[in-house]
């Protein structure tokens, strides 16, 4: 009978009750899964498909090498989304529940990690019930916290859920080698620990480059927790801190060197942001202090996806609660690093989310917010309240805390996770609905034009053009420098029928001043073109057309971003619209010349084909063959590797060869028909 109660309460029991919570947990986020893909997905997610379907080993490495964000391209993150489709477009839904299940998963081992740590704490068998409820406690506020569902329910941020998950695989990894390093098992405790860190490491890195700082991680939870909760024996400290150092000191060293480069660089060579790296520094502790604050009071609704409005400080005191963050912050890391002896899980709970906004929120030139940075920080933000809730003193972990509070604060428990519950599943109701989303953020982030611009935009789809016209007049009011709310607002007058003189004017004076908005520009003035006969839009015929693409090419910050391969591609455009071949392989030569890109390369050649200049294209895969010879090597990063994979299976080879071949066959066919001879 002793046994079998044994197996019960300390097996089965809290398996049990976890059981409950990730149902829970996905009751809450169920209303979201029926979103659709959002902004980034967009611009990661179509690679599945870019070369046709992944169905054989060559496009599978094709696809896998092809991501573009960090240096290492982030391929473990794109090999998870052959999980949910093999070609492009797809369901949104087979994402978002992977996404979903990553979560509890992570939710799983973060459960799994607060067990293993409060029974180092509170080893004595009297706590044992307390510690397994502070455990549960402190996952289940993790993971129904509503400040998270931005980043499970948006799919591409898939990338900065897998860090998480090896993170935590490799910190269990690391407390299960030291353990055995205690009980004189050397060898088998190394193997773990090495095993551990590097294979966490290298994982969570290949996902996402946040995942580089598992290492740091490591070092605060010896240095705050294990030193004193579970001391070495004196035979094994020799052994375990050298393994330390070398395992987890010097990556964390890099680390830190690489940041500081990073800061040096963009300092005293600039950076490509409409702010300086001393700004971004000085905003960033603002920026925490926010997250904090939505961690601890947290809404149903966020800003979400929209911090744009979200504006970089101007120096120590300007504005005013630039200093009084830094001072709060550096106040904070202060007292974290002074109760580490007397209140440890507190001091690690706040080191661990300072640690984990190091590569996001310092010296890399990030923009300067985004709720999903909070994801793999927040892991253990709630334990001490969770120690305190499971009846335990955080000032003396290995002790209960006064017992006659034991009602009340599961009382204080059921009701923090049933009002964590009820927004989270708020939130993601929000997420399942594209419409009522777009016009919730914009009435939250009313001084964001990214906002304002999508709530347009998904107002015009659902046939209200009328409202995005009063929307885009009131934000073009405030800002009539941004790019976007000009443009959707002739989109809004075009959808009613025709544009105004003053629309086509202010588009005109954004496209010609604004620092930022190249990146919705070719698709924009793709349909503007479409549109430009007069008969969709009156107003907007292609002369107009050409007077907004020539504004955007007077704008010098265009030149300045990168932007001039997609204003010459436009250029050609207009020069195909206009029957004239000779000036569109012109533009598109200017366009190639910019960034040479074999695709790029072959799909203009094939626009001049389809057309009815097929010796142009066949012009123009001349010229990129000519210089691409000239072009030097694209570095030590995935981009590289994914040009080794392309030339080793001679993909761009063959696919020209059968371009080249296709325009022969219709210069042939054009000779025929004029009765000349090829």
């Amino acid at each position: 009978m002793a046994l079998r109660k044994i197996v019960l309460d300390r097996v089965l029991t809290p398996y049990i009750a976890f059981v409950v919570i990730a149902g829970l947990g996905w009751i809450a986020y169920a209303p979201g899964l029926h979103g659709a893909f959002l902004f980034d997905d967009f611009a990661n997610l179509p690679a599945i498909g870019a070369t046709g379907r992944i169905d054989n080993w060559p496009a599978f490495w094709r696809y896998t090498t092809s991501g573009t964000a960090d240096p290492t391209g982030r391929p473990l993150a794109m090999l998870s989304f052959l999980l949910d489709a093999r070609d492009w477009p797809a369901d949104p839904y087979l994402f978002k529940r992977t996404n979903l299940v990553l979560h509890l998963l992570n939710g799983f081992l973060l459960w799994q990690l607060l067990r293993r740590l409060g029974h180092l704490l509170a080893p004595a068998s009297a706590l044992v019930s307390r510690v397994e409820g502070a455990a549960l406690i402190g996952s289940a506020l993790w993971l129904l916290h509503p400040l998270l569902v931005s980043t499970t329910l948006y799919i591409v941020q898939r990338e900065a859920m897998l860090p998480a998950t090896f993170a935590l695989l490799g910190l269990l990894a690391w407390l299960r080698g030291r353990a055995l390093l205690v009980s004189g098992r050397a060898a088998h405790g190394a193997i773990w620990m090495l095993a551990g860190i590097t294979a966490g490491t290298l994982l969570g890195t290949l996902s996402k480059a946040n995942g580089v700082l598992l290492p740091i991680y490591v070092l605060l939870l010896e240095s705050v927790l294990l030193r004193d909760a579970a001391p070495l024996p004196a035979t094994a400290k020799r052994r375990y801190y050298g393994i330390l150092a070398v395992l987890a000191g010097l990556p964390s060293l890099a680390v830190f060197l690489y940041l500081g480069w990073e800061g040096w660089h963009g300092i005293a060579y600039g950076i490509d942001r409409p702010w300086t790296l001393s700004q971004r520094l000085l905003t960033e502790p603002g920026v925490i202090l926010d997250y904090l604050r939505l961690l601890w009071l947290p809404h149903p609704f966020t800003a979400g996806l929209f911090n744009d409005q979200v504006r970089a400080a101007q120096g120590f005191w300007s504005p005013p609660s630039t200093g009084v963050a830094i001072i709060a912050l550096l106040a904070l890391m202060a007292l974290a690093v002074f109760i580490r002896r007397r209140a440890p899980i507190v001091s690690l709970a706040l080191l661990f989310f300072l640690a984990g906004h190091l590569v996001e929120s310092t010296t890399i030139a990030l923009e300067l917010y985004f709720e999903h940075r909070n994801y793999v920080p927040a892991l253990l933000m709630f334990w001490p309240l969770a120690w305190w809730l499971a009846g335990l003193d955080l000032r003396s972990p290995s002790h209960a805390a006064c017992g006659g509070w034991r009602v009340p604060r599961l009382a204080l428990t059921a009701i923090v996770l049933a009002g964590l519950f009820t927004m989270t599943r708020q939130n993601a109701g929000l997420w399942g609905n594209v419409r009522d989303q777009a016009v919730l953020w914009a009435e939250l982030n009313p001084d964001s034009p990214r906002a304002q611009a999508y709530a347009a935009q998904t107002e015009i789809n659902s046939g209200h053009p009328e409202r995005a016209e009063m929307r885009l007049r009131r934000a073009i009011a405030v800002h009539p420098d941004e790019t976007q709310l000009a443009l959707n607002l002739v989109a809004a007058q075009c959808a009613m029928g025709a544009v105004t003189a003053q629309a086509l004017h202010d588009a005109e004076t954004s496209l010609r001043t604004a620092r930022e908005g190249g990146v919705l520009l070719a698709g924009w003035f793709e349909r503007a073109f479409n549109m430009s006969d007069g008969r969709r839009c009156a107003g907007l015929d292609l002369a107009a057309a050409e007077r907004l693409l020539d504004a955007a090419f007077a704008n010098p910050n265009n030149a300045r971003r990168g932007r001039m391969q997609d204003l010459f591609y436009l250029r050609g455009l207009v020069a195909l619209k206009r029957q004239d071949g000779a000036g569109a392989l012109q533009a598109l030569v200017q366009s190639i010349d910019h960034q040479p890109r074999p695709g790029a390369a072959l799909s203009y050649a094939a626009l001049l084909g389809s057309h009815g200049y097929p010796r142009e294209g066949i012009a123009l895969l001349d010229h990129y063959e000519a210089i691409k010879r000239h072009g030097g090597g694209a570095g030590l990063n995935m981009a590289a590797v994914n040009a080794w994979v392309f030339a080793r299976q001679g993909y761009w080879t063959h696919e020209f060869g059968h371009l080249r071949s296709v325009l022969m066959d219709d210069v042939r066919d054009l000779n025929d028909k004029a009765g000349t001879s090829p």
